[in-house]
């Protein structure tokens, strides 16, 4: 299957980068490499690098930037090992990072892959295969109260703890192996007037479950300082979150990297001596127009934050 992805914020995330023609840019999150392609044609003696850890997305960005070949290099990686991966390429500084965080439109149409509760397909959603810890696992080992935490706390879902109960109960007769048996447990968990409004009653559930599978929240924190310490100074890291969980922890990431003092605000002057070490360029996120929203309806919780190191 090809690797289609419409790039979410294309026109604002090239803007937001400020794309210098001799610099090292990062795109994280690879995926279709619609952002990669659109930095790379700007730069004469720079380079990209670019780094997923889905074999897919490598493969067919490889197709895609083989014209900018010289200028590219690609990275079988999770962008959280960036430091290692800096290391390993002997570059020490970067002038922008990228970040599309989350599920990519390849990973969901790819019904194998178990990420959509629209398709049939094992329990799997792990972005990198090489893992061996799936979504299965989540489903059928984790116990009841982990479960109910998970899904309430990734997926924001008010009736976490019913869905937890539900499933526990359904694989005590079988495990439970596929999306669709997953999506008619939910479907069972979740009182009916509560599915009349509102999104797919499987899809906060799905959310948390994929999280929790790809440790993708625990890892972006870290990861947003590890970015900052490696940008040059005027460097930018653009970051797109698609749930109010992930830009929560970027809003609040950014605004440590501006003011990383931490003490008490009775004080006259600071003693800790933490250093500014960036400055917030969004004071809200940058969202889609509403031509892009008419294209792309995946775009639609998409938001953009800004960071520039001084």
């Amino acid at each position: 299957m090809e690797f289609h992805h419409i790039s979410v914020l294309l026109n604002e995330c090239i803007e937001g980068l400020s794309i210098k023609e001799n610099g090292i840019y990062v795109d994280g999150t690879l995926g279709g490499a619609g952002h990669s392609a659109e930095i790379v044609k700007r730069l004469t003696t720079g380079r990209l690098i670019g780094i997923d850890q889905d074999t897919n997305a490598i493969n067919a960005a490889e197709k895609r930037l083989e014209e900018y070949k010289d200028k590219v290099t690609l990275v079988h990686d999770n962008f959280s090992n960036i430091k290692a991966v800096f290391s390993q390429l002997g570059i020490e500084k970067a002038d922008g990072f990228l970040l599309d965080i989350g599920v990519s439109s390849h990973q969901l149409d790819e019904a194998e892959r178990g990420f959509s509760y629209m398709h049939d397909a094992p329990l799997d959603m792990r972005m990198n295969r090489d893992n061996s810890f799936s979504a299965y696992n989540v489903v059928n080992e984790y116990s009841e109260d982990e479960l109910s935490e998970i899904i309430y706390k990734y997926g924001e879902e008010r009736w976490s703890k019913r869905i937890a109960q539900f499933i526990v109960a359904e694989r005590s007769k079988k495990p439970i192996e596929t999306t669709f048996e997953l999506v008619d447990v939910i479907k069972k968990a979740v009182p009916k007037g509560a599915r009349k409004d509102g999104p797919h009653p499987a899809k906060r559930t799905f959310q948390a479950i994929r999280i929790e599978v790809n440790g993708e929240l625990e890892i972006l924190e870290r990861t947003i300082d590890d970015m900052t310490e490696l940008l040059n100074p005027g460097g930018r890291l653009c970051i797109i979150t698609f749930h109010s969980l992930e830009d929560r922890i970027v809003k609040n990431a950014f605004r440590k990297q501006e003011n990383p003092c931490t003490c008490p605000p009775e004080f006259p002057v600071c003693v800790c001596g933490k250093k500014k070490r960036a400055n917030v360029i969004t004071r809200k996120p940058i969202l889609p127009s509403d031509e892009e929203l008419e294209f792309n309806h995946r775009s639609r919780s998409a938001k953009l934050r800004i960071l520039e190191r001084v």
